[in-house]
């Protein structure tokens, strides 16, 4: 999985650990509250919650889903407003993206290798060398 999706999973099992801790019970049982609480949150890269990003509204709390307005059948117009706003939503993925490459380009510093230098190589001592191994990241 790429990075976003890693992140957006680790988001929502601190979102589902929180639940099950503060109210007893099993954790599937706030994955609908925790789905509403992550799509009505803020998010920096597309500068607005997932919600309003995909109607162009912000969502109604609960307490406010009794207040029904006119319902009307949606065609071809909501297609290309749906198009839109993920042109919108890519364009502002795109901007933070090179944002946070930026940032993290701060601190790094490009290293060159050439066949017979010598580097250092980090060991743990729980893991040991068996992480390079035939698993390894850095196996051959």
């Amino acid at each position: 999985t790429d990075g976003q999706s890693e992140r957006t999973i680790q988001t929502l099992e601190d979102m589902l650990r929180s639940c099950a801790l503060e109210w007893t019970g099993n954790w599937d049982d706030y994955t609908c509250l925790v789905e509403f609480a992550y799509n009505n949150s803020w998010h920096a890269s597309i500068k607005c919650a997932p919600f309003e990003m995909l109607y162009g509204r912000k969502c109604r709390a609960p307490i406010c889903w009794d207040q029904v307005g006119e319902r009307v059948i949606e065609g071809p117009e909501m297609i290309e407003v749906t198009n839109a706003k993920v042109v919108v939503a890519k364009e502002k993925l795109k901007e933070a993206r090179t944002h946070q490459k930026s940032y993290a380009d701060k601190h790094r510093r490009a290293l060159e290798f050439h066949p017979s230098d010598h580097v250092f190589l980090k060991v743990s001592p729980a893991r040991g060398v068996r992480r390079f191994g035939i698993k390894g990241k850095l196996s051959p």
